[in-house]
């Protein structure tokens, strides 16, 4: 006799290509970070991989905190950004509560549902009778049930799912549990990727800019016989005066000086 958790799980684990965990595509989730273009695009990726994991949901998106706002990072269609965007009008849903909260949410029939004051009737009017929102929980922790005041610092997102007909995760709800676990520690590692790509790219901004203002120092040196430090006052009232970003400023002189944009300056080793 096989166990029923077993036959979901096998049930979530079948078809498609790469190995899975509980309906998880690993090689997908593999490729989407070595392959990097972004945390929105790798967010996209998995709200696809959640609808075809989870075959009872019809809509997925993951909804994230950025600049102290709820926002929806990816969806997997019109429908999910838009039944999204209801639960923040309203500032209550299954999502917000989720985040927030680090705690499952799910509403078997939003036709008869009295929570999240007026949500449930505009979902229903969208067409959507079941929502399951799932806390995408870091550090190893699997979504809970019941409220965890610990768990929101290790709560990055919720992973919301939603479907036409009533009860459709009736019988789908440890799988969605399973997935969001694997999901969370996949979307812990897409931000610290996301976090140090753009570490790089504001240290090459930043060195471009440097190269470009020393070149402009030099250029104003040699004008004016004067010492770096006067030099760099000189273009810093320059640029005040004309309302421009000391690097734009820079730039220009140095265009205008050498007839070609700043190039960053080559050093030959002499033995």
């Amino acid at each position: 006799m096989t166990d029923s958790t077993e036959t979901t799980d096998a049930a979530a684990d079948a078809g498609g290509p790469g190995r899975r965990i509980n309906g998880f595509d690993l090689t997908s989730m593999h490729d989407a970070l070595t392959d990097w273009r972004g945390l929105d695009s790798f967010l996209q990726e998995l709200t696809e991989q959640a609808v075809r994991a989870v075959g009872s949901a019809d809509s997925c998106s993951v909804t994230m905190r950025r600049n102290g706002r709820l926002l929806t990072t990816a969806s997997s269609d019109a429908t999910a950004l838009t039944l999204d965007a209801m639960q923040y009008e309203v500032e209550s849903g299954p999502c917000v509560c989720s985040l927030r909260e680090g705690v499952e949410q799910y509403a078997a029939d939003t036709l008869d549902e009295d929570r999240w004051g007026p949500y449930p009737g505009l979902a229903a009017g969208q067409g959507v009778r079941s929502v399951f929102a799932a806390p995408l929980s870091v550090q190893g922790r699997p979504p809970s049930t019941v409220p965890d005041a610990e768990a929101r610092p290790h709560t990055v997102g919720a992973l919301n799912l939603y479907a036409r007909a009533p009860g459709a995760f009736e019988g789908s709800q440890e799988v969605v549990r399973r997935f969001a676990e694997q999901a969370a520690g996949a979307v812990a590692v897409a931000e610290r990727i996301e976090k140090e790509t753009e570490a790089a790219r504001d240290l090459r901004a930043a060195m471009e800019s440097r190269f470009v203002i020393d070149q402009a120092i030099g250029i104003v040196m040699a004008r004016r016989r004067c010492p770096a430090e006067t030099a760099l006052g000189v273009l810093r009232r320059a640029s005040q005066g004309r309302n421009i970003k000391l690097r734009e400023l820079c730039y220009e002189l140095v265009l205008q000086t050498g007839g070609r944009p700043p190039e960053p300056g080559h050093f030959t080793r002499r033995d």
